[in-house]
């Protein structure tokens, strides 16, 4: 698929999956792996350089996660990130302490590309005079506010290693041994709170691996249509549609790939936007444009049934998705001798799940929330290494039109992860009405010139509180409806939108007007981290 790769080995840390997604933006294939990953393996794959991300452990602890210095000798450029930057050190011969002073958060980084700085406090380690050229920080500002998270610290660099950058706190913000072309960061270039961090992965994948940039969208396509012919054969295959920029993207490809041996099932579970359950069967139904076996699926209640009482995130979640699965079961039966099930699942679905190293942050009906036994053959993935712009692009280079591929993400178990709580009929009609005032809302305010660009993504969601109200001359005790709009390019991370008052102001007028039920409506400042997107 790629002959260049950058392996990011996982140490556990939250931000993995953005170390790849910010190598393939310099047009660079990268995968993450599990420490655990044998150095055979490693050698195997032929890297052009390996990146140690972050991790919640402290390296002199037995039971950190570690390689030992074989590692070291495979003859690859290193990055350490955060925890990876300890590690490296320690195992090099440094020292990692508990750091005297916590860094979190967005911290003023001076890259040492002069004389010592008096900002540096700690007596431990001397940071060297002399002029220091570092293709690391090639055409990066002498002062930058990065994104740190430690609480631990490199005390002492190991031997072949100097200093790159200082903090007031951190003494060793950054090391590097350019001989051998290992390079350390304690704070986070990932992370796009971290100023100029881009330039600092490109640094490294371009100045000191030597990458030129094969990794592109036309080839992606080619090669995974080409795997998925020889994967199914003859064999018939089932596909969960639910309209979204994922699924719709993954149906194509299929149908590029394997044709009429695809089935296109839509399950309407009665959780969708306002009249979204429609507009997906004009897209992909008989009269769309796309040679599809499409079948939809009213599940409506047989999806609520499943779900009353139900006021866990987690369980909501896992109960969605096995009704999912046991929906098309019972449509692959009918269709007759079905092997394959194809999802729409993207990388940041994995990573959330929990099926790395990383901590669970949350199931998804396609990934932690299937149930233990699936009956199908096999469950292919086509889009499970991309990003969400990668499959957006994947969609382009696919010919999907702009206003398909450009749809805004919609979760697998939807409005059951907007809606906190219990979910009802009532609760969900009244997410869809609030929801769609906010949409055309958002749309009119763009098209007036009130917003510059549209948020990346943004629903109403259907809080669990309420409170009292005053509607005429009548109390009410009705319930609060939250509307969440973010800026992101990844959805790794996101800040909330800065929407005008004016804008607010308009849909909070029209919610509680015409949405039954609803008194009060809120606005979430909250970025991710450390929320999610989602409510739920």
């Amino acid at each position: 698929m790629a002959k260049e790769m950058i392996i990011v080995l996982d140490f556990g840390g939250q931000y993995n999956q953005l170390i790849a997604r910010r190598v393939r933006e310099c047009n660079v294939y990268a995968e993450v792996h599990p420490y655990t990953l044998t150095l055979d393996k490693i050698k195997e794959m032929n890297p052009k350089g390996i990146i140690f991300t972050g991790g919640p452990n402290s390296v002199y602890d037995d039971a950190s996660p570690r390689y030992g210095k074989e590692i070291f000798d495979i003859g690859v450029p290193i990055l350490g990130i955060c925890y990876g930057s300890q590690l490296m050190a320690y195992t090099l011969g440094g020292e990692v302490k508990t750091a005297p002073v916590s860094e979190y958060g967005r911290t003023e980084t001076f890259i040492d590309t002069g004389s010592a700085s008096s900002d540096n406090q700690n007596t431990d380690v001397e940071v060297e005079s002399s002029y220091i050229s570092s293709k690391l920080f090639d055409g990066v500002s002498s002062k930058v506010n990065t994104w740190m998270s430690h609480t631990d610290y490199i005390a002492k660099v190991p031997e072949g290693f100097r200093i790159t950058a200082h903090t007031k706190d951190c003494p060793v913000a950054a090391m590097e041994d350019e001989k051998r072309n290992f390079y350390a960061t304690q704070f986070h270039p990932e992370v796009m709170h971290t100023e100029q961090g881009q330039k600092i992965i490109s640094n490294f994948v371009y100045k000191v691996c030597g990458c030129t940039g094969d990794w592109r969208m036309d080839s992606f396509v080619e090669t995974t249509i080409k795997q998925i012919r020889e994967k199914v054969g003859n064999g018939k295959v089932l596909c969960a549609l639910s309209g979204g920029v994922d699924s719709s993207v993954a149906a194509v490809l299929l149908s590029k790939a394997v044709g009429k041996q695809l089935t296109c099932v839509f399950v309407d579970h009665g959780l969708l936007r306002k009249n979204e359950g429609d507009e997906v069967e004009a897209v992909f139904g008989p009269d769309g444009p796309y040679d599809l076996n499409f079948i939809r699926v009213n599940a409506q209640d047989r999806f609520y049934i499943k779900l009353a009482g139900v006021t866990e995130p987690e369980d909501k979640r896992k109960i969605i998705g096995e009704e999912f699965i046991r929906v098309f079961e019972e449509e692959a039966k009918k269709i007759g001798a079905v092997d394959f099930l194809v999802q729409g699942t993207i990388y940041p679905d994995v990573i959330e799940s929990g099926l790395g190293k990383s901590a669970v942050i949350k199931s998804h009906h396609n990934v932690g929330g299937l149930p233990d036994y699936v009956d199908f053959k096999e469950i292919i993935e086509p889009l499970r290494m991309l990003f969400k712009d990668e499959v957006r692009k994947a969609g382009l280079e696919l010919g999907i039109p702009d206003y398909l591929v450009f749809r805004q993400p919609f979760p697998g178990p939807g409005l059951g992860i907007r809606i906190v709580g219990d979910i009802t009929a009532e609760k969900v009609a009244m997410v869809q009405d609030a929801d769609a005032i906010y949409r055309e809302e958002i749309d009119k305010a763009y098209d007036e010139g009130l917003l510059k660009t549209k948020p990346n993504q943004y629903f109403a969601a259907l809080t669990n509180m309420r409170s009292v109200g005053v509607m005429g001359d009548f109390r009410t005790y009705d319930y609060a409806v939250a509307l969440r709009a973010v800026n992101t390019s990844d959805f790794m991370t996101a800040d909330c939108t800065d929407i005008p008052f004016e804008v607010l102001q308009r849909v909070m007028n029209r919610i509680i007007n015409e949405v039954k039920g609803v008194n009060r409506v809120m606005y979430d400042l909250t970025s991710k981290p450390p929320g999610t997107i989602e409510m739920e």
